[in-house]
C-alpha cells in the first residue's frame, strides 16, 4: 500500500513532507512530556523492526496481492512513538526493498502515521469501559488494528485516484485501484485479529506496556512547575 515514486505530482509530495514534519514535531513534543521518554525506545525499536519486516509478508487475496502494514498495532502499543517508528521503517523499506520511494516518503509517513495516531486514541477508549477487562481490550485492540489499516487505505485511495498520471490508461488504473481496495478489506480483519492477539498477550505478561500498570507507564506525564 505504499505510494511509489512518479505517481503523485511534486506539490503533493512536498505537502506530504510538510505534513510529516509537523506530525513528527508534535509527536516528539508529546513524547518529551513523558516522565521517562527513553523508557519506550527499546519497545519502539522492536516494533519498528516488525513494521519493516511486515511489508515483505505478502498475502494473495484476490483480485490482488497485499502485505501486512501493522500501523494500527504500532499506534495502539506505542502511542506517539509510532510516528518516528513508522518514518524510520518506511525509509528503510524504500531504500532496501523499493517499497514506496524517497519522493513519496513524506506522504506515505503521513498516511500511515495519522492513521496510527487515530488507532491509538481509539484504543484508549477502552478505559471508559474498564481497561483491565480482557474482552474490552480484545474488542478495542481489534478495532485499532483494523481502523489503522482502514484509514490508511482510504487516504491512499483518495490520493491515488485523484492524481492518476495522464500518461497511463486512467480506466485500467482505476480498476486496479478499486481491486486493491477490495483486497484490503479481509486484510483489515486479519490485522485486527493479529493486533488483538498481541495486545491480549501483552496484557497478560506485561500490562505496563499498555499503560495498565501505574509505575513507569508511557502515559505518565511530567508535571509542569
Amino acid at each position: 500500500m505504499h505510494i511509489p515514486d512518479g505517481i503523485l505530482p511534486a506539490s503533493v509530495c512536498l505537502a506530504g513532507y510538510a505534513a510529516t514534519g509537523g506530525l513528527t514535531w508534535y509527536a516528539l513534543r508529546r513524547i518529551d512530556q513523558h516522565q521517562n521518554p527513553q523508557e519506550a525506545i527499546p519497545r519502539a525499536s522492536l516494533l519498528t523492526a516488525a513494521f519493516f519486516v511486515a511489508s515483505s509478508i505478502h498475502l494473495p487475496i484476490p483480485p490482488a496481492s497485499v502485505h501486512f502494514v501493522l500501523n494500527g498495532l504500532l499506534g495502539a502499543i506505542l502511542g506517539y512513538y509510532a510516528i518516528p517508528a513508522i518514518l524510520i521503517g518506511l525509509f528503510f523499506q524504500a531504500v532496501m526493498f523499493q517499497h514506496g520511494g524517497l519522493s513519496t516518503l513524506g506522504i506515505n509517513a503521513a498516511m500511515m502515521g495519522i492513521s496510527a495516531i487515530l488507532a491509538y486514541h481509539l484504543f484508549q477508549l477502552r478505559r471508559v469501559f474498564g481497561k483491565g477487562n480482557r474482552i474490552v481490550t480484545a474488542i478495542f485492540s481489534f478495532l485499532a488494528g483494523a481502523a489503522g489499516l482502514g484509514v490508511a487505505t482510504l487516504i491512499f485511495f483518495v490520493l491515488v485516484i485523484t492524481n492518476i498520471p495522464a500518461t497511463i490508461n486512467v480506466a485500467t488504473e482505476r480498476t486496479a485501484i478499486y481491486g486493491l481496495m477490495v483486497a484490503h478489506i479481509p486484510l483489515m480483519v486479519i490485522e485486527g485479529s493479529f493486533s488483538a492477539a498481541v495486545v491480549l498477550f501483552l496484557q497478560r505478561v506485561q500490562p505496563e506496556l499498555l499503560g495498565e500498570s501505574g509505575r513507569g507507564s508511557k502515559y505518565d506525564i511530567k508535571t509542569q512547575k
